[in-house]
């Protein structure tokens, strides 16, 4: 499958704060559909847009960043309202968000809430890390210092439907000035993304929408919540017919090493570090 046949959403939150699991709100929802052409160039843009009630004071820091006040969702629905829409945006597509792990916290906070989880999606893609990687000499790799390189429009930062369209198109940018293979598969291995996990019987979306163990100590239980095992899995040797040989088959240590890139290691998390297992990652690996 081509991945630019498929649905890629790009997205961005605005927040009362840093903290999804200690009580800061989704203020504002964007996700802007993105058509590719066969030139790998952006043919067509779909922004939806949300602003939305936090049920409680939006602190002047927050405001002063996105420019969103108390008085402009004074009106606006509660996410339990718009959570539905959202999730359906989301759901069965390619996911592109910059910092992906920050609103990926928040949004799955908010379903939290409503009794909702995170939906199955084809593929979930960083552009932080995916420029960091493709463009290492640059100073910064905040959203706007990446689009004025490569030259995508971002007006109106900070401002959740601007900057999940600039997301998007450096996506499609980095995508196709760095010979991103056209399979999906392998485009996922390119980027460095989260998929979902192979049918190795090890590992499965769970009811919340999230990966967990099928086998083991931590049978039924999120990978997040112990990625010490998944990078265990990944390495583990077992001694058959007097030869020490990969416990686990290939499909499922690569995907491990791809997850552990995306979600675990290498960066700091979404959220200050704590005594939750949502605020701390592992140490990065010892693989390249």
């Amino acid at each position: 499958m081509h991945w630019a046949s498929c649905r890629l959403v790009a997205f961005d939150t605005e927040t009362t704060g840093l903290r999804p699991f200690q009580g800061d709100r989704v203020i504002e929802f964007a996700a802007v559909e993105i058509q590719v052409n066969e030139r790998g160039e952006v043919d067509g843009v779909q922004p939806h847009q949300f602003l939305i009630n936090p049920e409680t004071p939006i602190p002047r820091e927050a405001s002063r960043v996105s420019g969103i006040t108390d008085e402009m969702v004074a009106d606006a629905p509660v996410f339990p309202k718009v959570a539905s829409s959202i999730r359906s945006l989301l759901k069965d597509g390619i996911l592109i968000a910059h910092n992906f792990g920050f609103d990926l916290g928040f949004i799955r906070s908010e379903f939290g809430r409503c009794g909702l989880y995170w939906p199955p999606t084809l593929a979930e893609i960083d552009t932080l890390p995916l420029s960091q990687r493709l463009l290492p000499n640059r100073e910064s790799h905040r959203l706007e210092a990446v689009a004025r390189h490569l030259r995508v429009p971002l007006n109106n930062a900070h401002r959740a439907v601007y900057d999940a369209e600039a997301c998007g198109r450096v996506f499609v940018t980095l995508a196709r000035e760095f010979g991103a293979p056209p399979d999906l598969d392998e485009m996922i291995t390119w980027a460095v993304a989260v998929g979902p996990p192979p049918k190795t019987g090890h590992l499965a979306i769970g009811s919340a929408g999230v990966a967990c163990f099928e086998t083991g100590p931590y049978r039924g239980q999120t990978i997040e919540s112990h990625p010490d095992y998944l990078q265990w899995m990944t390495i583990a040797l077992e001694r058959r017919d007097g030869v020490w040989k990969k416990r686990f088959p290939d499909a499922l240590r690569q995907w491990g090493k791809r997850w552990l890139r995306a979600r675990a290691s290498g960066r700091g998390s979404a959220t200050p570090k704590g005594s939750s297992s949502e605020d701390w990652n592992i140490d990065p690996p010892l693989w390249d």
